[in-house]
């Protein structure tokens, strides 16, 4: 039955930034679908915690400052040693930082780049070589953005790291897919999460966003659940380099 193929029972889930919006409707969506979750970042993810083991499923947390990209084997060591396994990766931590092109400062450029962009990639090596020694292949869906494909304003070095995330998704699916890896990416576009507070406490900012976006409102963190359940199961196996647009129709526009 197709259904069965979008099931993930018995598999672990590796998701980073689950304590709130879009990495935490991301796992419990891994969850409800069947997966145990290993949650990383460094803000309190209890209230995850909880959602996950009330639908029955086990959640493991680790702490770690995934601005820097050294902690990356100890997550998936960690992750392996307490629920035996890894089959999923779910890069989604990132931050952005806004200014102007000419006063943008070289500490949030690194910040930026070094959490959006170096740390997943890393992680994500980490975690393939894991799906090496274990044999039977695996899933890696990175989180890029709508500015994986555009420029953006007054934020140079998020947009740099999401085009990023987009060509790294290409070029690990070059050498990962004969290894059965499967490496995918989403793209969201406006969401209801903190980072998009101030724009849509700005009226005449929010109107404009809304006014081009066809389905005519904000996405919503749980509008990325099947998206993510679809690249982390095998109905995806023959989806390779992908990078999916969960942004309500603001790229067609």
């Amino acid at each position: 039955m197709i259904l069965d193929s979008f099931r993930l029972d018995g598999k672990v889930a590796i998701v980073t930034g689950v304590s709130r919006g879009l990495g935490q409707a991301m796992a419990i969506a891994l969850a409800q679908a069947g997966a145990d979750i290993v949650g990383v970042g460094i803000s309190d993810s209890s209230e995850t915690q909880h959602i996950i083991t009330s639908i029955g499923r086990r959640y493991h947390s680790i702490t770690a400052d995934l601005v820097h990209s050294h902690c990356a084997a100890d997550i998936v060591s960690e992750a392996v040693s307490e629920l035996g396994q890894v089959d999923i990766l779910v890069n989604n931590s990132g931050m952005i930082r806004r200014d102007d092109i000419l006063e943008f400062s070289e500490q949030d450029w690194d910040e930026v780049m070094n959490l959006n962009l170096k740390t997943l990639f890393f992680l994500a090596q980490e975690v393939a070589k894991q799906f090496e020694r274990q044999g039977h292949g695996g899933k890696i869906v990175n989180i890029g953005s709508v500015l994986s494909y555009q420029g953006g304003l007054k934020v140079p070095s998020y947009v740099a790291s999401k085009f990023g995330v987009k060509g790294l998704t290409m070029s690990m699916a070059n050498e990962l897919a004969p290894k059965r890896i499967n490496v995918n990416a989403i793209a969201p576009g406006y969401m209801v999460t903190d980072v998009t507070t101030d724009l849509r406490r700005d009226e005449k900012r929010n109107a404009s966003i809304l006014e081009r976006i066809p389905a005519g409102r904000w996405g919503q963190p749980n509008d990325l659940a099947g998206a993510v359940v679809f690249l982390a199961s095998s109905a995806s196996n023959y989806v390779n380099g992908a990078t999916l647009a969960i942004d309500g129709g603001w790229l067609a526009r």
